[in-house]
């Protein structure tokens, strides 16, 4: 039937197809049938939306059943990426590749330079540990995690190659190989968006990442510096930041890459060398030095490591940015980074973090939308437009969605010269107080 196609534009074809599979167990199936219905918008198309939606709630009590201490059969249909055993049994898969990339460095021995990694703390300054021949002078802890640390460092004590050291125990060359992989994927001026790792050294007991050091302070800075007098970001300058991390996610998810930890702390950001000229689409000039960098890479999805059409379950316990999939203990994908965006955004506009619930749509039904109401002066329709196609957005390929709002943010953004103005001279603005802090 699906050859010559027969009843391909029937609702309750792809329903019918969708309960038998999931009597037979195959639940991933089914959900893929729905999917495929909806994006040839079958009819009636509303029909078969209930329809999905009653299957995933179906789906969501049977991921919630335990038999005897163990999820039940049908979650190996979802893939918890963080898991201890799926972690050890990704690094095995790629280990032969790994080995391979440039600056990457392994010892089966524990590591055993003058300076213990174990005596390094907040307050280490001037201390210099020995690694791969270089020697990098600890210059303060730039971050801190719940398994490693981040430290600025002199190489060589030279300050003016400066570069951050990311120690962590056990050793863990996962983020190595997610760095390697943005530079196969993403090229031009798009990479430098993503960070960049130099070299790791492996040890038994440790790893040492060493990656690009951006001095200018974060997205949670910025925001921060808002929050500590009791305002909230202009609206311009949230536009400008939703643009650049649509582009970063548009990036990201067309060459099969999921962040997993999309948040304000883990974008730097980045300013121009030269004067900022007029803005286009294609952010050209110094406006391609101007903008965000994604770091932390240690919860990065990859997804061509998966058969086509995984889903994931799992919870990122991230609080504020675990998708509503999360939340309700549903399957995802690539929500774990939109809805980090929409949180992100809702931080810049409202300085708080979102919450959200369900509201009616115009066409009757319901949507997920923040509980912080818009203020009438913003550009409404842009926000609106936003929140609800990210908040709401299926399993399937987010590609035109995240094109189609980037375009319509730009648009508005490149139409009037006076916006324009006023985002350079807040930019200038805000590098002054971050930078000079």
């Amino acid at each position: 039937m699906e050859e010559l196609e027969i009843c391909t534009g029937h609702s309750l074809l792809y329903q019918w197809y969708a309960i038998f599979l999931e009597l037979n167990g195959k639940w991933r199936d089914a959900h893929m049938v729905y999917q495929i219905g909806i994006s040839r918008k079958a009819e009636p198309l509303d029909k078969l939306e209930e329809a999905l939606a009653l299957f995933i709630d179906r789906l969501s009590e049977r991921l919630q059943k335990i038999d005897d201490g163990e999820i039940i059969d049908s979650m190996e249909n979802y893939i918890h990426p963080w898991s201890s055993s799926n972690m050890n049994k990704l690094l095995k898969q790629i280990n032969s590749r790994i080995m391979k990339f440039e600056g990457y460095h392994r010892s089966n021995k524990v590591y055993s330079g003058k300076v213990a990694l174990s005596s390094l703390n907040n307050s280490s300054r001037n201390k210099t540990i020995e690694i791969g021949g270089k020697k990098y002078q600890i210059k303060g802890c730039a971050g801190q995690g719940g398994f490693a640390k981040v430290f600025k460092a002199y190489v060589n004590g030279d300050p003016e190659d400066v570069v951050a050291l990311k120690i962590q125990k056990p050793a863990f060359p996962w983020e190595f190989y997610m760095y390697r992989q943005l530079d196969q994927r993403i090229s031009g001026r798009e990479r430098s968006s993503f960070g960049f790792a130099h070299r790791i050294h492996l040890y038994s007991d440790y790893s040492i990442l060493v990656c690009d050091y951006l001095s200018q302070g974060t997205l949670q800075d910025a925001i921060n510096s808002y929050v500590v007098i009791g305002k909230s970001m202009e609206e311009v300058l949230c536009i400008y930041y939703t643009i650049e991390m649509l582009c970063i996610l548009e990036s990201l998810h067309d060459v099969g890459i999921i962040h997993g930890d999309f948040k304000p702390d883990n974008l730097l950001i980045r300013y121009a060398r030269d004067e900022l000229t007029v803005l286009d689409h294609d952010r050209s000039g110094p406006w391609q030095d101007q903008g965000l960098c994604l770091v932390d890479w240690g919860r990065g999805i990859d997804l061509h490591l998966f058969p086509d059409n995984t889903e994931f379950e799992g919870d990122c316990r991230t609080s504020g940015f675990r998708c509503i999939e999360m939340q309700e203990k549903k399957p995802w994908k690539f929500q774990a980074n939109t809805y980090g965006l929409c949180a992100i955004v809702h931080m810049m506009l409202h300085s708080s973090y979102m919450e959200v619930e369900k509201k009616a749509s115009p066409d009757g039904g319901l949507v997920y939308l923040p509980k912080l109401s818009f203020k009438r002066y913003w550009k409404l329709e842009l926000w609106k437009s936003l929140f609800t196609n990210l908040l709401n957005m299926s399993s399937g390929n987010d590609k035109e969605v995240l094109q189609n709002l980037r375009k319509s943010f730009q648009d508005y953004l490149c139409s009037n010269p006076q916006l324009l103005k006023n985002l350079k001279e807040l930019l200038a603005k805000q590098r002054a107080s971050l930078c000079g802090a």
